[in-house]
């Protein structure tokens, strides 16, 4: 009889890398609360923003997301263990008696630490992403006890497939290889470079991920691997609160940004499928990896692609439908405007709308601010939001299809019982309750609204659609003010006519023109 996940932990020691980020919060938290035998968990941790390594453990240690583990289980926090380190520095900068400590007692390494910005330049994304991942697997090889290495990718790794299976696709670049070239190449070169280096993908992100795959693989023969390749991540489903985000990555993002009037168009293909999955999936999913790919010792790397495809099938139209249902009832307590605006098949509509409902409002805005001798803001903000706009509608404007039988294959592993526990079944998902909580989350998670604020908040949220209203008629009325009174509909009629006339040379136009208006 196989363990189960819980006995199969306990004992363990876990190497974790990226603990700080969305998905590294929320694994410890799983692994410390879920598996209690677990023996310690160790996570790398370097220095930043004046902060000490200590000090990030800290600050870790008691972020919200850790709440229930501090008043049910405080004990817990000593089975983590810092490894002061840096995935950029060589050998990952750890100290002897570290390094010693995980050769000698380390069983399973998640490594999950990475750079997530699409638009990181491509030497300090292969850096973080490829090298940093080499200097990972290189500590691997000297665990004496290793059992599973478990590393985390991303489905979008090879966007110019229109179906992606759990299998390793060749490298575009050797990445060996291509960290040489980019140590001696001067920074101009590669820049001019750069475009042809990553035209297999659409940003230094995905072709770094895809490249590092098979970096990984070359490891394959000395120790138990697996990869996890994940679609976009969103909030928590269930755990450890519905609803649970701490960025604003992504949909996040865009939530965030609809609902205070911010964005209110978008470049997207409403009847495209879209694909994303709940953080508590993903952490699930890379604790089941570990334990099966430990029980297996299998001789081949496995993939899985944590996806919802061939599951659960929602198109963006319904994604942006329920957001903006629970924006509404949900609403920000402090937004530029109503929230509002359309999703645009075309490129071209969708340049028009910004040019109108975000650039040219903008630009009004500061003027009115620098008038009231305010400090100007708003012109900076829609740059951001382009910006990112014109990464997120990447993803937007095309369907992929990811298999996803080896990810699927997790719930049958293990019992009924623990199906609760280890929660992979994306079937379950209720979309109109999972997105309401999300919509809360972002209130409650990123904004830092009270609960407590929200009937304030449908106040205002109120007054700011009667003003939505009272503006849209007044501009309205102007507009057909301006044609009738300024122009002269009739003046506008008569040189249509003019112009056909002339450039046609139809001699009945003018019933065609009267039948036209």
């Amino acid at each position: 009889m196989a363990p189960t996940v819980a006995e199969f932990y306990e004992g363990k020691h876990v190497f974790i890398t990226g603990a700080t980020g969305f998905v590294g919060k929320a694994l410890v938290e799983k692994l410390l609360r879920s598996c209690p035998g677990i023996q310690t968990i160790y996570l790398l941790m370097r220095p930043k923003k004046g902060m000490s390594g200590e000090d990030r453990l800290k600050e870790l240690c008691n972020n919200l997301i850790f709440d229930y583990l501090r008043d049910k289980q405080p004990e817990c926090f000593m089975k983590v263990k810092l490894i002061a380190g840096d995935v950029l520095e060589e050998e990952l900068g750890i100290s002897n008696d570290d390094r010693q400590e995980l050769q000698k007692n380390c069983n399973i390494v998640i490594h999950s630490a990475a750079c997530v910005r699409f638009d990181k330049n491509l030497k300090d994304a292969v850096h973080m992403n490829t090298r940093g991942t080499l200097r990972v697997l290189k500590l691997a090889e000297t665990m004496e006890k290793i059992e599973a290495f478990v590393h985390l990718s991303t489905a979008y790794c090879r966007c110019q497939l229109d179906e992606l299976e759990e299998k390793l696709y060749p490298a575009a670049h050797d990445p060996e290889k291509l960290m040489d070239l980019l140590e001696w190449l001067d920074d101009d070169t590669l820049a001019y470079l750069e475009p042809k280096l990553i035209s297999s993908e659409p940003n230094t992100y995905s072709y770094t991920k895809a490249i590092t795959e098979d970096l990984v693989a070359k490891y394959n023969a000395k120790f138990p691997i697996a990869i996890g390749r994940p679609s976009i991540v969103t909030a928590a489903w269930k755990e450890p609160m519905p609803g649970w985000v701490d960025n604003l990555n992504g949909p996040t993002g865009l939530i965030i940004g609809s609902g205070k009037g911010v964005i209110r168009t978008m470049h997207c293909e409403p009847s495209y499928m879209a694909d994303a999955i709940p953080v508590d999936m993903v952490v699930n999913g890379c604790i089941l990896i570990a334990y099966v790919t430990a029980l297996d010792k299998p001789k081949d790397m496995r993939i899985f692609n944590i996806t919802l495809s061939g599951v659960q099938k929602i198109k963006w139209k319904e994604v942006i439908e329920l957001g903006e249902k629970w924006v509404n009832i949900y609403p920000y307590t402090v937004a530029l405007w109503y929230p509002g605006g359309t999703i645009k098949s075309y490129w071209f509509t969708h340049q028009l709308m910004v040019i109108l409902t975000h650039i040219i409002p903008a630009y009004f805005v500061d003027l009115l601010l620098f008038l009231l001798g305010k400090k100007t803001f708003m012109v900076k903000v829609q740059k951001r939001i382009s910006h990112g706009l014109s990464i997120l509608q990447y993803y937007t404007t095309k369907e992929w299809h990811f298999r996803n039988t080896n990810f699927l294959s997790l719930q049958k592993r293990i019992s009924e019982k623990e199906n609760e526990i280890f929660f992979t079944d994306v079937s379950k998902i209720d979309r109109d309750t999972y997105l309401r909580d999300y919509v809360i989350g972002t209130r409650t998670y990123v904004l830092k609204e009270d609960a407590s604020s929200l009937p304030r908040a449908r106040k205002l949220h109120r007054i700011r659609y009667i003003v939505d209203i009272i503006t849209k008629i007044i501009l309205y009325s102007l507009f057909a003010w301006f044609l009738y009174s300024k122009c002269g509909i009739f003046e506008i009629i008569s040189s249509v006519d003019d112009s056909i006339r002339s450039w046609m040379n139809i001699e009945n136009v003018d019933t065609k023109v009267t039948e036209v208006v």
